[in-house]
């Protein structure tokens, strides 16, 4: 199998996940010594300053489609890293909870721009054959700078940096923001785009004719304009025809969230304390759960080609509802020591070899070419939205129950309810093209992919 420019293309443009996962987490070791700093209540904490770059990831999300369909994905994808590069520096010196959160916004436009950028355009250069680990690149990436963050927070930490230490890891994230701002120029535009949206057809085939040098099943021009020619350019993601990748949209982004797993990625440090872990314990063993989620992804990665994306869900679900409820019963019985991060690196390594390896494939395969960019945006905003609610409330709510033990049951319910959502409505896409996609999923052909 031949790799090159595809693959090369698809790492750069997969580091957008790199600085979404660092952005994400990295506020988890400066979470207690803000709220502290500033002496805000647990609602005006967990609401804004925890929370502000959840809510411009949700925005970034909601309006990501348009840039990327009206700019195109690379131009999209330059601007993602100059917001990601504004946010870090921004953040990192400021000195009052509100141009804290405003900054922090900014990366969340970022992030949630990025979650629809970056997986239509690899899905739009990547051969059928090897798509599910291609734009499973983003997610590794992802991991790989959830890992980052909390190995530079814990460095940090110990480096005797006293009151300033935060800012350190809040700024820290604009090195690899302002690389990878740089790497952008280098990939071109996606061939698909280039046809349908601008009209460019002799730039389009010659993408086109170096990514078929490359490709076990070449894709033709012809093939992909015949396809766009008979869709009206009004259509919209609402409509009729579409509604059954709508849902799948929303569930696989639906079930994603309700899982825990933002929750507990922001909260690690203060879920561990909980569990009777010293502060350096706890962020000692945040670095745990980022080897494990890299680990468990890199197996997905591996995976999601050869097994497909529904027995890696059926993997993930299975594991979650074992973990989530093993650590319920570990906070109901007082159970102190390595006991809740243990179970929870089995939460995490569930995750990463189900949810976390198919979602961004799985959302970025269901939506027609000339649709891609907006089904991603809906898939992607259901994720945000939830992920923003969960992780306001989430301090809130540790407060007012008498035991994590609870928040964790629910976790659990939720996910035999995703195992009845794999087994009777998610399809198989593994190897198929975009295009035969559409045509099966708009007439809901569902018998030709579940088998």
């Amino acid at each position: 199998m031949k790799t090159g420019n595809i693959f090369n293309w698809s790492v750069v443009v997969a580091l957008a996940g790199f600085l979404f996962g660092f952005d994400t987490v990295v506020i988890s070791g400066a979470d207690q010594t803000l709220q502290e700093l500033w002496g805000t209540s647990a609602l005006f904490h967990g609401t804004v300053v925890m929370s502000m770059a959840l809510w411009g990831t949700v925005i970034g999300a909601i309006f990501g489609g348009i840039p990327t369909d009206k700019l195109g994905r690379k131009k999209t994808l330059f601007w993602i890293g100059v917001l990601y590069t504004v946010s870090a520096v921004g953040s990192a010196v400021v000195s009052d909870p509100y141009l804290f959160s405003f900054f922090r916004f900014i990366g969340g436009l970022g992030v949630g721009a990025s979650t629809v950028a970056a997986p239509t355009y690899i899905s739009e250069i990547a051969p059928a054959s090897r798509r599910g680990r291609l734009v499973a690149l983003y997610q590794f990436n992802l991991v790989f700078g959830i890992l980052m963050a909390f190995i530079s927070n814990y460095l940090i930490s110990q480096a005797g940096l006293g009151d300033d230490a935060w800012r350190w890891m809040i700024g820290m994230e604009a090195f690899p923001a302002f690389v990878y701002t740089l790497l952008t120029f280098g990939v071109p535009n996606s061939p698909r785009w280039l046809a349908i949206y601008k009209g460019d057809e002799a730039e389009a085939n010659r993408i086109l004719t170096i990514i078929n040098k490359e490709s076990d099943e070449p894709t033709s021009l012809a093939q992909i304009l015949e396809d766009t020619d008979k869709a009206e350019r009004k259509e919209s993601i609402f409509d009729a025809k579409y509604k059954f990748p709508l849902l799948l949209a929303f569930l696989i982004a639906f079930f994603n969230q309700v899982s825990g797993i933002n929750a507990f990625l922001y909260y690690a440090p203060r879920l561990f304390k909980e569990a009777g872990l010293e502060e350096s314990s706890a962020l000692l063993s945040s670095i745990g759960i980022g080897i494990t989620n890299l680990i468990f992804t890199m197996l997905g990665l591996i995976l999601i080609d050869r097994l497909g994306r529904k027995t890696l869900m059926y993997i993930g679900s299975v594991g979650y509802i074992f973990s989530l409820s093993m650590v319920a019963v570990s906070f109901f019985l007082g159970l102190k020591g390595m006991a809740v991060p243990g179970f929870l690196f089995v939460f995490i390594a569930s995750h990463a070899i189900g949810q976390g390896a198919i979602i961004w494939v799985f959302i970025s395969e269901i939506f027609p070419n000339h649709l891609r960019a907006s089904g991603q945006s809906f898939g992607s905003s259901t994720h945000w939205v939830l992920a923003a609610l969960i992780t306001m409330f989430m301090p809130r709510v540790l407060t007012a129950v008498s035991n994590p033990g609870y928040v964790f049951v629910f976790f659990a319910v939720m996910m035999v309810f995703q195992l009845l959502f794999v087994w009777k409505t998610m399809p198989e896409t593994k190897g198929i093209s975009l295009e035969k996609l559409e045509e099966i999923l708009t007439r809901k052909e569902k018998a030709n992919i579940n088998a």
